[in-house]
């Protein structure tokens, strides 16, 4: 059985719908950031880049997140959580890849400009950088990425469950949504499939 390090509130949910879109038979392993679980010994011999998500398979452990999502897709393939052509595929992990290194890491100068910066000054001006940081970004999905309804068009896809993980944090970023109108809908679409108000009750319980 796998096994996914997960915190609430951090990008390894976009591989927990994965894995209930998916109908994998999974262990969630939940840990607290806040608390620095993933600094402890324990973890960082799994994952010695001390960060989430962590996928423990049979022939070992995956991290980052494009790369569990994709091995998630083509480990069932039957959920159809992925194209089938190799440039569709491509095309949907250079998304996925933008998500990753671009987005989140746009997301990130608000509370972790210490991986950047040394000095509180540039701490601040990180901080202050990220509503528009995020806008141009989400501005760049609404007119080139999305092609609607779903990310790669008709199929829904791991790409999905990840955009609508960073888009939840839009608001927390002082970015109202609405202004991405296909955003949005498309994250208020993805909220309402069943495999993501499961984990979403499970994160509220």
């Amino acid at each position: 059985m796998m096994q996914l390090f997960h915190a609430w509130g951090a990008c390894s949910l976009a591989a927990l719908i994965a894995l209930e879109e998916a109908g994998a038979d999974y262990e969630l392993v939940v840990m607290s950031t806040r608390d620095g679980d993933q600094r402890k010994p324990e973890y960082l011999a799994l994952n010695p880049k001390g960060r989430v998500p962590a996928l423990v398979t049979e022939r070992g452990v995956l991290t980052e997140t494009p790369a569990i999502l994709a091995f998630i897709a083509q480990s069932f393939p039957q959920a159809g959580l992925a194209p089938a052509d190799p440039f569709a595929f491509a095309r949907m992990q250079a998304f996925n890849s933008y998500l990753c290194a671009t987005v989140h890491v746009a997301h990130a100068h608000k509370h972790r400009g210490y991986r950047w910066a040394t000095e509180e000054s540039s701490f601040q001006d990180m901080t202050r950088k990220v509503a528009q940081n995020e806008v141009d970004c989400f501005r760049l999905i609404e007119t080139e990425y999305l092609q609607g309804p779903w990310v790669m068009g008709e199929q829904f896809t791991v790409a999905d469950g990840y955009l609508f993980t960073l888009a939840d944090w839009l608001e927390g970023d002082g970015v109202d949504p609405k202004q991405f109108a296909r955003v949005h809908e498309h994250r208020e679409r993805t909220r309402g499939r069943p495999a993501v108000r499961n984990v979403l009750a499970e994160m509220a319980a």
